[in-house]
């Protein structure tokens, strides 16, 4: 029997058990001779299971699946109305991205070519592998230094469908003081009792530019999220996820908005926070009403791009 790995699939040659090289077998050539077998092997390829001929059987050997389905229309839309929503609510500027976990691959992801978010159209959109960060068919488009905080969480968190990632500013300084970004009011009580900090020098030392570049750098930024709904990176700015686009963008706006209560409380003393009960109460309410925020918001680009 002979394997040989091609672009993520096994490939096994099952010709009478034969284990030595087939006649005229020439590796990629033999299967990819024509786009109409290059076809055929993804539609294998996005099987569950083998899919077997008398001569070759095609098996899922890596995370990253050859799925050919395009995005549904209307999450490519949302990600895109998304987009505009951040920039308008002051959550992100010419930097600043969101991403949408691909809802027929969950080893994809969806996210913008590297341009400032408020110029995100449709067309901008490129898949990118969860297992590696690398975009899937980048067509000579540029991707963003910091997919990788993105490809890590889907990674390690199944139940996160949206990544935002921003430099907000009033969230900024709580990742470098000691003072603790935490719930202040109801609409923030996805906070949770305490926001973690993600301090790159940890696992990069002290002398990178600050951004999550690599693999290893994102699994760092995942391991400090954990089971969080939001994070901060000291001296950088947060991320913020969610379990559709729609949460994700709440939580990357109010928590914005709960910074800069919170910094205008403590001017005043002591702050009375949410308790951790209160805090799970309230972000079970308003994740049962994230639609009437959503709608809202849309309105406010829909009449941004009307003006222009």
């Amino acid at each position: 029997m002979r394997y040989l790995q091609i672009t993520g699939l096994l490939l096994i040659n099952e010709s009478a058990g034969d284990t030595r090289r087939s006649p005229g077998f020439s590796g990629v050539d033999w299967l990819f001779n024509d786009a109409r077998r290059a076809a055929k092997a993804h539609n294998y390829a996005r099987e569950p299971y083998f899919r077997q001929s008398p001569r070759v059987r095609i098996q899922i050997k890596t995370g990253a699946t050859m799925s050919t389905a395009a995005p549904d229309p209307a999450l490519i839309d949302d990600l895109v109305t998304a987009n505009h929503i951040l920039f308008l609510e002051g959550v992100v500027d010419g930097y600043g991205h969101i991403s949408a976990r691909h809802d027929k691959d969950p080893q994809r992801f969806v996210l913008s070519r590297s341009i400032a978010p408020a110029t995100v159209t449709a067309a901008d959109m490129l898949e990118y592998n969860v297992a590696d960060g690398q975009p899937i068919d980048p067509q000579g488009r540029k991707s963003y230094l910091e997919r990788f905080i993105h490809s890590e969480i889907y990674r390690t968190r199944p139940d996160v469908m949206s990544v935002v990632h921003s430099h907000s500013v009033a969230v900024i300084p709580f990742g470098i003081t000691k003072a603790k970004l935490m719930p202040v009011c109801h609409m923030s009580g996805f906070l949770g009792f305490s926001t973690p900090v993600y301090e790159i020098r940890d696992e990069s030392g002290p002398d990178t530019n600050m951004l999550v570049q690599n693999n290893k750098q994102g699994a760092a930024l995942a391991r400090v999220l954990d089971k969080s709904n939001f994070a901060l990176m000291r001296g950088h700015g947060s991320v913020a996820v969610g379990g559709s686009i729609k949460q994700a963008v709440y939580r990357a706006i109010y928590a914005e908005v709960n910074a800069r209560i919170q910094v205008e409380a403590m001017k005043l003393g002591d702050i009375t926070f949410l308790t951790p009960g209160e805090a799970a109460g309230s972000s079970k309410a308003n994740d049962d009403t994230t639609e009437r925020p959503w709608a809202l918001w849309k309105q406010r680009v829909a009449e941004s791009r009307a003006n222009k």
